[in-house]
């Protein structure tokens, strides 16, 4: 199994599939580059080379166990850049999805030099006082399964989940800004996707943020939020 031992300090699992121009794929909470994003990446491997780490914590990856500090997204965009260093990799497509998504945007924002393209969907980069309610009912934790509690070695689902819990309402007291300062920087092309079902990524978060970046165009689907999942044809159309 490849992993990369990074400068932050992280060792991270990653999948590597297909040759050409790099793709960064980032996968979302609960989730690992193949369990999230295997259909994307098998996809994509036909004319790109793709590589979706597993972000710290999850999975194989380390250190363990997962944390949220109050800047877990900047941690982990650390961590994606750092991954990019170990790898020779100067210059990529990036994708995102859910909390992989705001890893990406980040990410873009701090190094936007590094990436031709960025794409990302259920993620918005700026959590207003709408998220809250929906936040908060992230707990009890019935969403953690115990499949999900083996793969990634959860042993306090309630601690995991209230960790969680109160890292996104620190966000979203100190204003909601999670990348949206950093939208300006992004120089290259950037496409948000959002499910009109998505309670906690909702349209106006999108619009204020793609509003803030200099190519950015945000693309709506009748869903939810894995519009991968839900949408796919769709969903290579519009990414294709």
């Amino acid at each position: 199994m490849p992993f990369a031992d990074l400068a932050t300090n992280a060792r991270l699992y990653y999948d590597d599939l297909g040759k050409g121009e790099a793709v960064i794929a980032v996968h979302g909470r609960l989730g690992t580059g193949r369990g999230d994003l295997g259909t994307v990446m098998d996809w994509l491997s036909a004319d790109y080379r793709v590589l979706a780490p597993t972000l710290r914590g999850y999975g194989h990856s380390e250190p363990k166990p997962r944390r949220f500090p109050p800047d877990f997204y900047y941690v982990d965009a650390s961590d994606v850049l750092a991954f990019m260093d170990a790898l020779n990799i100067t210059k990529a497509h990036l994708m995102g999805y859910s909390d992989g998504g705001e890893v990406a945007l980040i990410a873009a924002g701090k190094q936007p030099a590094r990436f031709k393209s960025v794409c990302v969907w259920g993620a918005v980069g700026y959590f207003g006082e709408g998220m809250r309610p929906y936040v908060q009912r992230s707990y009890p934790p019935t969403w953690i399964s115990a499949e999900d509690r083996e793969l990634h070695g959860i042993d306090n689902p309630d601690a995991f989940a209230l960790e969680w819990i109160s890292a996104m309402k620190h966000m979203i007291d100190r204003g909601g800004d999670v990348s949206l300062s950093l939208a300006p920087n992004m120089s290259c092309p950037l496409l948000l996707m959002l499910g009109d079902q998505d309670k906690l990524n909702p349209e106006e978060y999108g619009r204020k943020f793609v509003k803030q970046t200099p190519r950015g165009h945000l693309q709506m689907f009748k869903c939810g939020h894995g519009v991968h999942e839900e949408r796919w044809q769709e969903f290579q159309r519009v990414v294709g």
